[in-house]
C-alpha cells in the first residue's frame, strides 16, 4: 500500500479499515449469538446461555449496523470520484 498525502483520502483509508474490521467483529458476534442460540435449544436456556445470547446480539447490533453503513459510504464515495453515476 503506497503513501497516501490527500487528507480526504486518508481519512476515507482508515474509516474504510475501521469499517471493514468493525463487519469481521460484528458478524463474529452474530454467529457466536447463533451458535449459543442453538447451544441453548439443545441444551437448555441457563442463566449464563442466555447473558452470552444477549450480549452477543447487542454488541453486533452496536457495532455492526454502523460498520455496514461506512463501507457502504466509503463505497459510494470511491463510485463518486470515479465519476460513476448509479
Amino acid at each position: 500500500m503506497g503513501l497516501v498525502t490527500d487528507p480526504i483520502l486518508a481519512r476515507r483509508a482508515r474509516v474504510a479499515r475501521l469499517a471493514a474490521t468493525g463487519k469481521q467483529v460484528g458478524y463474529g458476534l452474530l454467529l457466536l449469538a447463533v451458535a449459543t442460540f442453538v447451544w441453548g435449544a439443545v441444551a437448555g436456556f441457563s442463566t449464563a446461555v442466555t447473558a452470552v445470547f444477549a450480549a452477543a446480539m447487542a454488541l453486533c447490533t452496536v457495532i455492526l449496523a454502523p460498520a455496514i453503513v461506512f463501507a457502504y459510504g466509503v463505497r459510494a464515495a470511491e463510485r463518486e470520484d470515479r465519476g460513476e453515476q448509479r
